[in-house]
């Protein structure tokens, strides 16, 4: 029989071991003869998220020119580099330009049929349009890879899982405010990827209760506005009448951070440098292990801070009161977080508002209370407003800055694993905000009286037939609304996963992280076991396991970790079907 390969999930993340496959094979098995089916009911390249069937309105949240599925010399891999062209190229667009998702998968399809192309003549791919339902098979042995509606199932030497973003069941609270609007003839979405959800039951004119500002509030807001055949003329949106009245809230009580509008000019800071590769091994190298907030934490404020203060000293020196050489020694000698540190920053930028605080700026309105709606509204379009300025404004290009500092550090920490959802969530507040025409858009949506904002802290109940949102930014207030919208998408949790594969791989002894990911050696994907020993024919990538901190395309020039992965993952499934080849004929 035929080496075969089953990739489950035909998306952008396997589309890019697909693409490391094509690369390294002449190289690591040039006689390679292959099957490799891919296993996923959306089609190949954009898969599910990426698919080129959506909504137009709905925007990438990168510039086009921040997208590439091809290495560059920055990548560190073992295989070859192989550049090929960034969104904006392949698609002659202005780097500049926000593409809709469509354009997206419409890219990501072409990468494929690239990669396809590019595999030895041995190498034949096959697209299955079903669901995959499990996995089995010995561990020295072929896998059989069943799919939804085929009696048989697909015979693998090896499997690797990249089934992307997840649905999930219901957690405790969820399924108790399902079972309440059920009860009560309420609605009640759960987090879910809003471009799927059903949007219909928000009737026009009704005030519905939404808890989350991150991207899946913005593509709600688009859905339910623009979708529903409203339009903007300047600054002022002119409403439909089919609109609902959406009250928004979270834990900060504000969207993300504004995409910066302005390019970096001048010197860039020399990243990383205090949280690189050896910090990292010293971290994993530890006996008893690393706490996050102990042992991360400190090392992520100190390099970020000095992203931010290079960038000050260097492009804005006026507003510092020493030469940065001296600064830059006494900030690396000094302890991360430590009252030495603070005071030395005291001392030399003069000015609170030139100074890096990530504690207040994950706690935007700590402290904030507000005595009116009205007054809460004024407020948030403020500071909204003021945001939009700030993030287009070269005098603050510390905060650009920061974001390379962030991803340096993104590209870093991948390696630890799973380490919470809370530093994932914090980067994409900072890093991975709206484009700033969404937020101009919000603002006159909030002018309009369409978009309502309900404050930070957010808390709902659900009681007295309604439900009930409450927020320490405005004391006292209550919104009562007979819908609620869970605007984000659902925790990738093995235990509560609807994917049924993963689902029994887990059930049938599958290592978990604290927070509920598949764990995978770090080294190549392969599935660990509870008992140490990694699955020698069993790898899996993705925001599913351990290694979910690199996103399946990145910006050009990066060092992506997502491509890191895919090499390794496509070197070590190569190796594994040349071993068996020889193994075989040797036999």
């Amino acid at each position: 029989m035929r080496p075969s390969l089953v990739i489950v999930g035909a998306g952008p993340r396997g589309t890019g071991v697909l693409e490391r496959i094509a690369a390294n094979a002449p190289g690591l098995y040039p006689d390679l003869e292959l099957d490799i089916h891919l296993v996923d009911p959306f089609p190949p390249g954009g898969g599910r998220i990426w698919r080129e069937d959506q909504s137009p309105l709905l925007w990438m949240n990168s510039q086009s020119q921040d997208v590439t599925m091809f290495t560059d010399d920055t990548v560190e891999l073992d295989g070859p580099v192989l550049p090929g062209p960034a969104l904006h190229e392949w698609a002659d667009l202005d780097g500049r330009h926000f593409a809709d998702r469509r354009l997206q998968g419409t890219y990501l399809r072409w990468v494929h049929e690239r990669a396809v192309a590019a595999l030895p003549p041995g190498v034949t791919v096959h697209h299955h349009p079903h669901r995959a339902l499990r996995v089995g098979g010995p561990r020295e042995g072929r896998q059989q890879v069943w799919l939804d509606g085929r009696p048989r199932p697909l015979l693998a030497d090896t499997v690797i899982l990249a089934q992307g973003h997840l649905d999930a069941e219901l957690d405790e609270e969820q399924a108790e405010l399902s079972a309440y609007a059920r009860e009560h003839g309420l609605v009640h979405l759960p987090p879910d990827f809003t471009a799927d959800s059903d949007l219909s039951a928000l009737a026009p004119g009704e005030d519905v209760l939404v808890r989350g500002f991150g991207l899946a509030f913005v593509d709600l807001m688009v859905l339910l506005t623009e979708g529903r055949g409203g339009r903007y003329e300047g600054d002022t949106y002119i409403p439909s009448g089919r609109e609902p009245v959406l009250h928004v809230g979270s834990r900060r009580g504000i969207p993300y951070h504004s995409k910066i509008g302005y390019a970096l000019t001048g010197e860039r800071p020399p990243l990383p440098r205090f949280l690189g590769p050896a910090e990292i091994d010293e971290l994993l190298a530890r006996p008893g292990g690393f706490d996050f907030r102990r042992d991360v934490w400190p090392l992520i404020d100190k390099e970020l801070g000095f992203a931010h203060y290079h960038r000050l000293f260097t492009a804005h020196p006026e507003r510092t009161s020493v030469a940065w050489t001296d600064f830059e020694e006494k900030y690396a000698a000094a302890a991360p977080l430590s009252a030495e540190l603070q005071a030395q920053v005291t001392s030399a930028v003069p000015d609170p508002a030139d100074r890096l605080d990530l504690t207040a700026l994950d706690h935007p309105l700590d402290g904030v209370r507000h005595t009116s709606h009205a007054e809460l509204q004024d407020g948030l379009r403020a500071y909204i407003t003021a945001d939009l300025e700030r993030r287009h404004d070269p005098a603050h290009s510390p905060d650009l800055a920061v974001f390379l500092g962030l991803l340096s550090v993104y590209g870093q920490v991948v390696r630890l694993g799973d380490i919470g959802a809370w530093w994932h969530g914090f980067f994409s507040y900072l890093a991975s905000g709206p484009p700033g025409p969404r937020l101009r858009q919000l603002l006159a949506l909030s002018r309009a009286g369409v978009v309502k904002f309900a404050g930070a802290d957010l808390r709902v109940t659900a009681e007295d037939g309604v439900f009930r949102a409450t927020s320490a930014t405005l004391p006292g207030a209550v919104v009562e609304a007979r819908a609620l919208v869970e605007a984000r998408l659902p925790d990738p949790t093995l235990a509560r996963t609807r994917d049924k594969l993963l689902r029994e791989l887990y059930e049938e002894g599958a290592a978990a992280t604290p927070a509920g990911l598949l764990a995978v050696d770090p080294e190549d994907g392969r599935v660990l076991h509870r008992d140490g020993t990694a699955h020698p024919r069993r790898f899996a990538l993705g925001p599913h396991t351990n290694g979910r901190g690199a996103g399946a395309f990145t910006r050009p020039r990066t060092n992506s970790p997502s491509f890191r992965q895919n090499d390794a993952t496509a070197r070590a499934v190569l190796t594994l079907l040349r071993d068996l080849s020889c193994r075989a004929t040797a036999a």
